[in-house]
C-alpha cells in the first residue's frame, strides 16, 4: 500500500500534493495553476494534464544571452502571461522524476514565490495510474505581478562562494553519475560527451546520484530512507552549510529540494554554474 505524503516523515510535507490531490483541484484555475516542465520539451504537446501550462526551461527561464537567468521584469511578465499571480499556488510536474519541476520551482523562489510545490511522481506516476492527458493548451486571463526582486543569495551558490566553502571544508554533493564524478565522463551517460575540458568533482564533495532520492514510480522516498542516503551514506547533519551541484544546475536542484523542504535543511544551495563552469576554469582545484 503506498504511504500518503503525510506519513513519509518529511520536514515540510507541505511541498508536495499528491496525484490525487491535482486530480481533485484540476479546475481551481483561479487559485492553482499547474506548470509542466520537462527536459524533453516536446512532451507537453504530445499530452498534458488538464489546465496545465508549459515553462520551458530554456526559453522561459534563461537570459537569451548572458549565462543567468530572466531578469525581475521578464519574470514579472512571464507570470502574468501564464495566469500566475502573487498569491497563486503552483503546482510542478514533468518528466524524468521531476528533475526539470524542481529546476523550474527553484527559479521560482529566487524571485521570491513562495507558494510552490511539486506533484510527487511527477509526469511518469501520472501516465502509469491511467489519468487523463489532453492535447488542448489553456487560456487564462492575464494577471498583474508586480516585479519581484530578485535574492540569489539565499539558495544559489556562485563559483566565488564554492570556493570560500572549499577553504572552510563545507560539506557539497555531487549529484552526477560515478562516472562523471570520478572523471571518466563530462557529460551524463548517453548523453554527447561535451561541455568540460577537464573531468573529476570538486574536491571534498561526496557523490550521491540525483536519482537515488525516488522510488521507481517517481516519487520520493521517505525521510528515513533519504537520511539514510543523505547522512548515513554522505554524511550530511541537520544544521550544516551544503552546496549541490551537477553540470548546469538542473540535476542538483532537485537534491536541493529534496534536502532543504523533505530533510529540512535551512541552509542548502545549489551551485548552478557547477561542472561546465569548474571544470572549464582555469587553476580550479579537482580530484578524481
Amino acid at each position: 500500500m503506498e504511504q500518503d505524503i503525510e506519513q513519509k516523515g518529511y520536514a515540510h510535507p507541505e511541498a508536495l500534493v499528491s496525484t490525487d490531490w491535482v486530480a481533485e483541484h484540476l479546475s481551481d484555475t483561479e487559485n492553482i495553476r499547474i506548470v509542466e516542465s520537462d527536459e524533453d520539451v516536446l512532451l507537453y504537446d504530445i499530452g498534458h494534464i488538464q489546465n496545465s501550462v508549459k515553462i520551458d526551461w530554456v526559453e522561459d527561464l534563461n537570459d537569451p544571452l548572458v549565462r543567468d537567468y530572466l531578469d525581475p521584469e521578464h519574470f514579472a511578465r512571464l507570470m502574468g502571461e501564464k495566469g500566475i499571480g502573487p498569491e497563486t499556488t503552483v503546482v510542478f510536474y514533468g518528466d524524468k522524476n521531476n528533475w526539470w519541476a524542481t529546476y523550474a520551482l527553484w527559479v521560482f523562489q529566487l524571485f521570491g514565490h513562495e507558494n510552490v510545490v511539486v506533484m510527487d511522481g511527477g509526469r511518469v506516476k501520472w501516465e502509469q495510474e491511467g489519468r487523463e492527458m489532453t492535447q488542448e493548451v489553456p487560456s487564462f486571463p492575464s494577471k498583474d505581478y508586480p516585479v519581484p526582486t530578485r535574492d540569489d543569495a539565499q539558495i544559489r551558490a556562485f563559483k566565488e562562494d564554492v570556493e570560500k566553502h572549499l577553504e572552510k571544508h563545507g560539506p557539497m554533493v555531487d549529484v552526477r553519475s560515478p562516472g562523471e564524478y570520478s572523471g571518466e565522463l563530462l557529460h551524463m551517460p548517453d548523453y554527447p560527451q561535451e561541455g568540460a575540458l577537464r573531468g573529476g568533482h570538486i574536491p571534498g564533495a561526496a557523490n550521491v546520484p540525483w536519482a537515488r532520492a525516488v522510488k521507481e514510480d517517481g516519487s520520493f522516498k521517505s525521510a528515513d530512507e533519504l537520511k539514510e542516503i543523505y547522512e548515513g551514506e554522505a554524511g550530511l547533519n541537520q544544521g550544516d552549510d551544503v552546496i549541490a551541484y551537477c553540470r548546469i544546475g538542473e540535476r542538483s536542484s532537485h537534491t536541493w529540494f529534496v534536502l532543504k523542504y523533505l530533510l529540512g535543511y535551512d541552509k542548502v544551495r545549489n551551485y548552478d554554474g557547477s561542472w561546465t563552469e569548474w571544470g572549464n576554469a582555469v587553476r580550479a582545484p579537482i580530484e578524481r
